[in-house]
């Protein structure tokens, strides 16, 4: 169910790039309508199942120093997380809450009960919602040893 409600939220943020280009293109406004489906279209690749995101289910087991990042369709400070680690982000381990009860439960019990996400473990800490810039800098030591 969650899988299908994920694609048609993309489908729909996708369908509205097409329409929003249409509409600009007519008023000879190509460069607007084409910036406007670019981030439309991005944004349903984060919200669809293709966005190559980890269906691995969250056992409470990871590696010392393994980066672990929980996440959820939809949050902003999310898609900032993915899009900011780049492929280094491929390095960490990632579990959506919202089709992982464990990971969820994890996440409530690091935040005073709120699923608060990006929750990231960090050389063995949690952190909520770190800078983008500390998680890279841990997966990069992951990457050298």
């Amino acid at each position: 169910m969650i899988s299908l409600m994920r694609w048609a939220n993309a489908t729909a943020l996708a369908a509205a790039a097409i329409v929003l280009l249409i509409i600009f293109s007519q008023d000879g406004r190509w460069v607007i309508g084409g910036i406007a489906a670019v981030v439309l279209l991005v944004g349903a690749w984060f919200l669809s199942p293709l966005n190559g995101r980890s269906s691995t289910k969250w056992t409470g087991n990871h590696g010392k120093d393994e980066v672990v990042i929980f996440w959820r369709p939809g949050c902003v400070f999310c898609i900032r997380m993915k899009a900011s680690l780049g492929r280094a982000g491929r390095k960490a381990t990632w579990y959506n809450i919202w089709s992982d009860p464990a990971a969820a439960e994890f996440v409530r019990a690091h935040n005073n009960g709120n699923e608060t996400v990006p929750t990231v473990i960090l050389r063995g800490g949690v952190a909520t919602n770190p800078e983008p810039g500390t998680v890279r800098q841990a997966l990069e030591r992951v990457g050298q040893r």
